[in-house]
């Protein structure tokens, strides 16, 4: 099989996330490195087939790898190259790309004019949010196109349209039967009466992929269709198994980083235990979707640091910090959810101190600091 060279990067976010389950910034953070992104798009682009995974890294553009791209009622004139990142509409809800980005499309470019693909990546933690993840998808993907063009007037060119994909990986709530399952979705031309025929570059557009997981073990067979991604995605989206490095060693070569996975392997226990301290806790005052970000803090401060200074390990003062942001936002949360309730602040104050141990002036403090936040 294949295999890429793995970055020190990608190590480091695998190593972070390998612990904590459950959490969508788990495959939020493994995603963004681009070995990763070549497994995946070598098995759901069709411009990519035939395409070594080393090749197709090179066609990523890593510098447009970002979470930040807004999808939203009335930013369609965002810019997709980051240049406009920001587009204010009153009253009007910001949501984001998980992850989106620029690749090569090899059929299309030449030697003096390259053409893109816009890709997003969305990890979804449930195939079943109350609505069906295909039409979100093809949402999705209209903005994405659109997005490549400032507001429609008259001459605006056309052809500056590139093709869009967007690949969704569901990871839990998925139907037995279509458990581990690779579904494609996209145009074309089903009639046709005219003499010429249009080429498929200019209406084939858009492409959603839905990729179903569905269970943390795998059993599908070699022969079976999609079987490598299958089989990759399920080692990466799942807490990790004692085989784990064997199988992704499959597909990237870490061979050179054996000494520092290991050391690294402390970080993954460590950032676990913060969030389980954290959980149990507050279990009953600070509701899932807090927990998560509480943890997408705690482990975005951890892969910076362990990827700048893997070598050195983490330092007691970078521990203090984090574990102190963690303890404020903690603290950030309870008084917003008691002030969600209309709870009293004499009440709030008490809870804070039962809660933090905090001393009843250090919680008169936190209270004026957060009670006119918006959480």
């Amino acid at each position: 099989m294949e295999t890429l060279k793995g970055s020190m990067e990608t190590l480091s976010a695998m190593q972070i996330t390998a612990e904590i389950e459950g959490l969508d910034i788990q495959s939020k953070t493994i995603l963004r490195n681009k070995e990763i992104l070549a497994v995946i798009l070598q098995g759901t682009i069709k411009e990519y087939k035939g395409y070594s995974r080393k090749k197709i890294t090179e066609f990523i553009e890593a510098n447009s790898i970002t979470s930040e791209k807004e999808v939203s009622p009335g930013r369609t004139n965002t810019q997709f190259r980051g240049d406009n990142a920001e587009f204010i509409h009153l009253n009007e809800k910001t949501s984001t790309f998980d992850l989106a980005f620029r690749a090569k499309n090899p059929q299309l470019s030449t030697e003096t004019i390259q053409i893109n693909l816009h890709i997003d990546v969305e990890s979804q933690k449930t195939y079943k949010p109350g609505y069906p993840i295909e039409k979100r998808g093809m949402y999705y993907l209209a903005r994405c196109l659109s997005s490549q063009l400032s507001l429609a007037l008259e001459g605006t060119d056309y052809n500056q349209l590139e093709k869009c994909y967007g690949i969704w990986l569901c990871i839990d709530d998925i139907p037995p039967e279509d458990r581990y399952s690779i579904s494609v979705y996209e145009t074309v031309n089903t009639e046709n009466t005219a003499v010429n025929e249009v080429a498929k570059e200019n209406y084939d557009l858009m492409t959603l992929v839905v990729i179903k997981l569905g269970n943390k073990v795998y059993n599908g067979d070699k022969e079976d269709e999609g079987y490598e991604l299958l089989r990759f995605l399920n080692a990466i989206m799942y807490p990790h198994k004692e085989d784990f490095m064997a199988t992704v060693s499959e597909y990237i070569d870490f061979s050179e980083n054996e000494e520092l996975w290991k050391e690294a392997a402390q970080m993954g226990s460590w950032a676990e235990k913060i969030h389980q301290e954290l959980k149990e806790e507050m279990r009953e005052e600070v509701t899932n979707e807090v927990r998560n970000e509480l943890i997408e803090e705690v482990t975005n401060e951890i892969t910076e640091k362990v990827t700048s200074e893997i070598t050195e390990k983490v330092t007691s003062e970078v521990t203090e910090k984090v574990t102190n942001r963690v303890v404020e936002q903690g603290i950030q949360a309870v008084i917003q959810d008691y002030l969600e309730e209309q709870a009293p602040k004499e009440r709030i104050i008490n809870k804070l101190q039962k809660f933090f141990a905090l001393t009843e002036e250090k919680s008169e403090f936190y209270y004026a600091k957060f009670a006119g936040k918006a959480f």
